[in-house]
């Protein structure tokens, strides 16, 4: 009987131990499921403004914008509630000041790095020297901007080991501290027209007024239009080399669309002066130049 009240005893004792515990839980376990419901319906709200913003965004510098500012909002909800969260533990806002002067100067010292990542990251989305979409060239690395998040600027990359302006298949993560180290070239910047170049190498003997209306024909055939939204003119200019006369043909193009323009104005060329007695060539030298 005695062993049998020693036992109801210590189970007593042990419930009233679990219900202390959880009575002292209770607050943080209360303020855990209210913080995960915050973030879950914030997030869901941001979506479906995001959806919505990007459905109506005209251009792709829009959509830019929307993508960041959304991310931007994702992290201040999460770090307003890890602040609220640590604080209400410690059960002291006096001490706000403290903590965040030596979490300034332990990451500081630590991570150097990173923290230069998030000031270009800061200066990415102020100064804006790209956008999500632009193409644009970093140190070695040239391609379409898909994505800028606050450690890495990710890239689609164009050419590679090849001498082209298609899709390599391979996507680049950049650093964001290796933005204040490297020049940084944006072809689309102001409007998403490049200046591209052919050259035709032909004989001194050839008629040369004939091909350059023929190069300029063919020009204006396939890019005119692009050329005409930014106010420009396509041009052909003539150069002497060593075994003939160079015939370059300057053309504007969307940088998306150039390497297939490029081609179809060398195959209107190459058949035009296939037809012509005057007009003799045995080499085309044909060579993109981007300028910003």
């Amino acid at each position: 009987m005695r062993a049998f009240q020693k036992e109801a005893k210590m189970l007593e004792q042990t419930t009233a131990q679990i219900t202390t515990a959880l009575d002292a839980l209770m607050p943080y376990l209360e303020f855990l499921i209210i913080a995960i419901i915050f973030i879950v319906l914030s997030r869901l709200i941001l979506i479906r403004i995001r959806r919505k913003l990007i459905k109506n965004a005209k251009s792709k510098r829009q959509i830019s914008d929307i993508k960041i500012f959304s991310r931007i909002f994702n992290m201040i909800v999460l770090i307003i509630v890890i602040f609220v969260a640590f604080f209400s533990y410690i059960g002291s806002w006096s001490g706000l000041g403290i903590f965040a002067g030596l979490l300034t100067a332990g990451l500081g010292f630590a991570l150097q790095k990173p923290i230069t990542g998030i000031a270009a990251w800061f200066m990415v989305i102020v100064k804006r020297p790209f956008y999500i979409g632009d193409r644009i060239k970093i140190g070695d690395t040239k391609g379409d901007v898909y994505d800028i998040t606050l450690s890495h600027v990710y890239i689609d990359e164009t050419g590679g080991i090849a001498d082209s302006e298609d899709y390599s298949g391979r996507n680049v993560m950049i650093p964001n501290y290796k933005l204040f180290e490297m020049d940084i070239i944006n072809y689309t910047l102001l409007h998403e027209m490049v200046l591209g170049e052919i050259n035709l190498l032909v004989h001194f003997r050839s008629n040369l007024d004939k091909i350059i209306k023929i190069a300029q024909n063919a020009a204006d055939k396939y890019a005119k239009e692009y050329a005409d939204q930014i106010k420009k003119n396509n041009k052909v200019r003539i150069s002497f080399k060593d075994n003939g006369m160079n015939v370059k043909v300057l053309f504007y193009s969307p940088i998306t669309k150039i390497s297939g323009v490029k081609s179809e104005i060398s195959k209107e060329i190459y058949h035009s002066i296939k037809k012509q007695k005057d007009i003799d060539f045995t080499t085309i030298e044909a060579k993109e130049i981007l300028h910003e």
